[in-house]
C-alpha cells in the first residue's frame, strides 16, 4: 500500500507545481473531459479526495450514478477561482495521502461506489492512482488537453497502479460485456502484464503498449489512432473496443 500511496502523491505533487504555473486562461481552457475545463478537472480530483476525508463538503449524490455523481460534485465547485481550488486540492489530497488512504490499508470490509463496483477497502487508493494519471496525462494535457509541454512520466509504478484498477474494475464496470465476450489483453514495455476479461477461451485478442490500453479502455482513443493489433472474432473484438473504465 505504501508503493501506492507514493504514486499518488508524486502525481500530486506534479499536478501542484503545473496548477501553480498555469495562467487565468489555461484555468479556463477546456480540458480533454467533455464540458470540464481544466479547473474542473483539478476540482474532480480535490472532491474524490474530499469524500474520504469529510463528505459533509460536498453536495448530496445519493441516486445518482457514479458518473453523474461526479459531475454534480464539479458543478457545485464551478464558481470557486482558480486559486481557491488549487489550495483545496493541496490541503485535502495532503489529509488523504497522510491520513486517511493509509488508515484504510487496514480495514478489512468492502467498499461499495454504486455502479462503479464494490473492492476491498485495500484497493481503493489504485483508483486514486488510476485518476490522478488518466486526468493529468490524457485530459489536461496536449493532444486531448490544452496543456503544452511534457506531462508527468509514464512510468513503470505509476503504469502498474493504473493497471491493477483498471484490471479490478474491469467485469465490474462491464457486465453485460463480461458475458457477451471473452477476452485476452496482451500488454507491452514498461508495467507489461495480459489482462483477461470474460471467462474461458479467448475469443478475441488486442495487443498495445501500457499507455495505449489506458488511453482507449477509459475511451479516450481509438484503436486505429493507438495502433492496436486485434485479432479472433469480429462480434468478440467489437465488445472490446467498447469496454469502458472509469
Amino acid at each position: 500500500m505504501s508503493d501506492v500511496i507514493e504514486v499518488i502523491r508524486t502525481d500530486r505533487d506534479a499536478l501542484v507545481e503545473i496548477g501553480h504555473g498555469l495562467s487565468v486562461q489555461q484555468w479556463q481552457a477546456p480540458s480533454g473531459c467533455l464540458g470540464w475545463r481544466v479547473q474542473d478537472v483539478v476540482s474532480h480530483l480535490a472532491t474524490t479526495f474530499w469524500a474520504l476525508v469529510d463528505r459533509t463538503q460536498l453536495p448530496d449524490i445519493e441516486g445518482l450514478s457514479f458518473e453523474q455523481g461526479a459531475e454534480a460534485m464539479v458543478q457545485a465547485r464551478r464558481q470557486l477561482t482558480p486559486d481557491a481550488v488549487l489550495t483545496d486540492y493541496e490541503q485535502v489530497s495532503s489529509i488523504a495521502l497522510d491520513q486517511v488512504l493509509p488508515a484504510m490499508a487496514t480495514l478489512d470490509m468492502e467498499i461499495p461506489m454504486g455502479d462503479a463496483g464494490t473492492y476491498p477497502a485495500s484497493m481503493l487508493a489504485y483508483a486514486y492512482a488510476f485518476d490522478h494519471y488518466v486526468h493529468i496525462r490524457q485530459d489536461l494535457f496536449a493532444p486531448r488537453g490544452p496543456l503544452d509541454g511534457t506531462p508527468p512520466p509514464s512510468d513503470e509504478p505509476r503504469l502498474s497502479a493504473t493497471l491493477d484498477w483498471i484490471e479490478a474494475a474491469l467485469a465490474q464496470q462491464n457486465p453485460a460485456a463480461a458475458g457477451q465476450a471473452t477476452l485476452e489483453f496482451v500488454l507491452t514495455g514498461p508495467a507489461a502484464r495480459t489482462i483477461s476479461f470474460g471467462s474461458g477461451a479467448a475469443k478475441g485478442s488486442a495487443t498495445s503498449d501500457v499507455p495505449a490500453f489506458i488511453r482507449y479502455v477509459t475511451q479516450r482513443g481509438s484503436w486505429d489512432e493507438l495502433g492496436v493489433q486485434a485479432s479472433g472474432d469480429a462480434p468478440a473484438l467489437t465488445v472490446a473496443r467498447q469496454l469502458h473504465v472509469f
